[in-house]
């Protein structure tokens, strides 16, 4: 029978207990985890171990062991991640769970400054403003400011809006920020300086708040105000958080706040899953947990419900390695399975076929396509992918960043390669033309219709009358593509086009053409893999697959498209087979995108989080021989965080193909 509590200072419920059994419904962890009432408690929950049906059924046992569910504040990401679980907590006993206050730290900051705000000078009548109203109110002031009209361009309102919001979530400076993560955006220090001041005092003189304003100004009322302090913390008197691997350093200060009278709360996370730090998620968050609130009891969830073992086995020994970590060894009653496979591929042409015929050969063994997953590091590592899954007639859907093709970036440089082939082409004209300083789309088209009068338009360029400047770059734009006509395979062609279209990308794009001039230099990879630039061009223009199947393969309809998605769009799903490709050292992780040891830490977690979402079958590939442009250098080895991994964990395997009869052997 369960043991009753009966709990100081706090209101009982005068319902009688559900009767549920905790303990034949939750294995031991989870039974300590939802059982354990009072005192600060650290739940550590491996990847597919039960978190949230853990988090549903200690919410039961609070309520039906009598404490008052008004008493409980469920803090979690998403309104509906509350509301699910509540949902899930009043079929297992009563309505009496809905009750209980569940929502996300900023809905309950919200209700907190309407009731309290007056006790720190704010006006319970605020208006809050989402990302697109701060951005508008941001573009407003800088273009009173004359920011708009400076010779040197100013980041665009939704960078600055960023920059604001990192900073304050990661709680450091805009200083300190900008040389971290912004480094090409410095010389604009001062002036978003005068424009972050500027920001403020509009927000504060039309009673305006942002998203970010939510939770500082709740920390502020709680630190400030011993009043409200005492008496949130004695209403709230269990708190729980899930995801606490994802909170920022604000969100650890208010829950640290809002437990002034008492020490329970309960925060639900895995550390080896802390992958948003981009976000300003503080992984210290939930490694200084037991630091914070001395005497945590810690339980870690280790049975995992979703892998077999031969898949934990080697996702265990993935974090193992990690410098910081809670240790914990997943496990499963399933036991027997297929080795996780590592594929080295000679050229990212030959991972992508790999892939396809797995998948095939997957789908005859009776695996839907939609139960198989392909994850990736970047947005733009799947595009030579999307084209051999179009080759092969395999539907897709892709989440996670921008389709490659749909980038501003390769959009223009597609447009130079396109006049290549066809100097004819109006439409690829007025994108080149528009690229120009001075040339606005008037302009455009009358040099357009002016080119395509004669026979040679290239050739036209160089004599059309303009004035000094506009004229310059249209000779400088003839002789480039002169240049480029006369390569003979695409890859130089691409190769003469970047060099002249860098510039043009750093101008248009100040905010973030370090990240898209990798997009360009992966691009020009790709094209290494063609002979005829027609070809190429052709692939470029394929109609990306829609998500209905229908005839595709002879499948039933309601089978789906297989998914291709970045690892951080993957967090919390699963499915029954999972490649993971450009495992390669350089790429995963990157060599542009480690600075430190904690970014470098994260990583690992990343590509962790990568092969936890298998459940029967995980393949993780790499490509050699691939030269990184930027670097001047071959990268050719996996990924360091699986280099040296016990065949017996992690199976090698090599793409081979002899006289197109190819396949792969161990």
């Amino acid at each position: 029978m369960t043991k009753q509590y009966i709990l100081k200072n706090t209101p009982l419920s005068t319902h009688r207990s559900s009767g549920l059994d905790y303990r034949n419904e939750l294995n031991d962890a989870q039974y300590q985890a939802a059982t354990t009432v009072e005192g600060p408690l650290l739940i550590i929950a491996g990847a597919g171990t039960g978190k949230t049906r853990t988090l549903v059924y200690r919410v039961a046992h609070l309520i039906d062991i009598g404490v008052d569910p008004r008493s409980i504040l469920l803090l979690t990401f998403t309104r509906r991640a509350a509301e699910e679980m509540l949902r899930r907590a009043s079929l297992l006993i009563d309505s009496r769970c809905s009750q209980v206050a569940g929502g996300t730290f900023h809905s309950f900051a919200n209700l907190v400054l309407r009731q309290f705000g007056r006790r720190s000078g704010l006006s319970p009548s605020f208006t809050i403003m989402d990302r697109s109203d701060s951005e508008d109110a941001i573009q407003l002031l800088r273009t009173e400011m004359g920011l708009n009209y400076k010779d040197k361009r100013f980041p665009r309102k939704q960078t600055v809006a960023e920059i604001f919001s990192m900073a304050v979530n990661k709680q450091t400076t805009v200083p300190d920020l900008l040389e971290r993560e912004y480094p090409h955006l410095y010389d604009s220090l001062d002036d978003l300086l005068r424009l972050y001041e500027r920001y403020v005092d509009y927000k504060t003189t039309k009673a305006l708040l942002d998203y970010d304003d939510l939770l500082t100004k709740l920390k502020d009322l709680l630190s400030n105000q011993e009043e409200v302090r005492r008496r949130l913390s004695q209403i709230y008197q269990f708190i729980m958080v899930d995801e606490y691997q994802d909170t920022n350093s604000l969100q650890a200060q208010i829950i640290r706040l809002l437990a002034a009278t008492h020490n329970n709360v309960a925060v639900v996370g895995d550390d080896a899953q802390s992958i948003y730090s981009f976000r300003g998620a503080n992984f210290r968050n939930i490694m200084d947990f037991p630091e914070a609130f001395p005497g945590t009891r810690i339980i870690k969830l280790e049975e995992n419900y979703r892998s077999t073992q031969p898949i934990l086995n080697l996702t265990n020994k993935i974090i193992q390695l990690a410098k910081e970590r809670y240790d914990k060894r997943l496990f499963t009653h399933k036991q027997e399975g297929e080795t996780p496979v590592l594929v080295q591929a000679e050229s990212e042409q030959m991972q992508s076929r790999f892939v396809c015929q797995k998948i095939l050969e997957l789908r005859e063994e009776g695996v839907p396509l939609w139960d198989i997953a392909v994850l990736f590091r970047s947005s733009f590592h799947s595009f030579d992918l999307e084209l051999e899954l179009a080759r092969h007639n395999i539907p897709f859907i892709k989440r996670g960043g921008f389709q490659f093709m749909e980038t501003t970036h390769i959009k223009d440089l597609l447009a130079h390669l396109r006049i290549l082939a066809n100097p004819q082409d109006t439409i690829s004209w007025n994108r080149v033309l528009l690229l120009l300083e001075g040339v606005g789309p008037q302009m455009s088209q009358k040099i357009t219709a002016w080119l395509l009068e004669g026979s040679q338009p290239v050739e036209r360029l160089r004599t059309f009358q303009a004035k000094a400047k506009i004229a310059h770059e249209l000779k400088t734009l003839a002789q480039v593509l002169q240049y480029a006509s006369q390569a003979e395979r695409p890859a130089e062609q691409t190769q003469y086009l970047m060099q002249y279209y860098a510039p043009i990308l750093k101008r248009s794009h100040p905010d973030d053409h370090p990240k898209r001039l990798r997009d360009l230099e992966h691009f020009q990879g790709i094209t290494d893999r063609y002979r005829s630039l027609e070809r190429l061009l052709a692939d470029m223009a394929l109609e990306p697959p829609n998500d209905s199947v229908g005839g595709v393969l002879a499948v039933d309809p309601d089978e789906g498209p297989v998914i291709l998605s970045t690892i951080h769009s993957a967090k919390g799903l699963e499915w029954h087979s999972v490649f993971i490709i450009w495992a390669l050292e350089g790429r995963f992780p990157s060599f542009y995108n480690i600075n430190t040891d904690e970014e470098l830490e994260e990583e690992r977690r990343l590509l962790y989080v990568a092969a936890t979402r298998a459940k029967e079958n995980l393949f993780i590939s790499y490509p050699i021989k691939i030269f990184d442009r930027g670097l001047r250098m071959v990268l050719s080895r996996p990924s360091q965080f699986i280099e040296g991994i016990s065949e017996d964990l992690l199976e090698p395997v090599t793409v081979v193909d002899e006289e197109r009869n190819w396949g792969w052997e161990p």
